[in-house]
């Protein structure tokens, strides 16, 4: 259960205290909000709308209907069109498509981390050279 002086912070800053937050333990109640708060609704290098989208992504491959929903909503109050929500959500499935093929087949990751240096170095060059252009 979340202190009296969390809880009043959620109402002010959500209408009302969600049911959900009951759920969180102590001693990690008050501090579980706090991370609600300073990370996805504060001030921080990324975005509201980026922090959304990242979120819808997330919450789409872990597959939590909860977290899903949440996500979408906020990113719908951030301006984020549907178009931009199903490629977030594309996004997140290549990644978690190519994870399990890369760990499936126990890809070797020195080897991995080289080629993606190489092939970076590489796309750095071309950019370069057709700016040069």
């Amino acid at each position: 259960m979340v202190s009296t002086e969390i809880r009043n912070e959620i109402e002010e800053d959500c209408g009302q205290v969600p049911s959900w937050i009951e759920n969180l333990s102590e001693p990690a109640s008050d501090h579980s909000w706090k991370l609600v708060r300073d990370l996805e609704f504060g001030e921080t290098e990324l975005s509201a709308r980026e922090k959304a989208l990242i979120g819808v992504g997330v919450a789409a491959a872990i597959g939590c209907p909860y977290c899903t929903h949440f996500h979408k909503e906020d990113a719908r109050m951030e301006s984020v069109t549907e178009v931009e929500l199903e490629e977030a959500v594309n996004l997140a499935s290549t990644t978690q498509y190519f994870s399990t093929v890369l760990h499936g087949m126990e890809v070797d990751l020195d080897g991995f981390v080289e080629e993606t240096t190489e092939i970076v170095e590489y796309i750095e060059k071309q950019q370069a050279a057709a700016g040069a252009d």
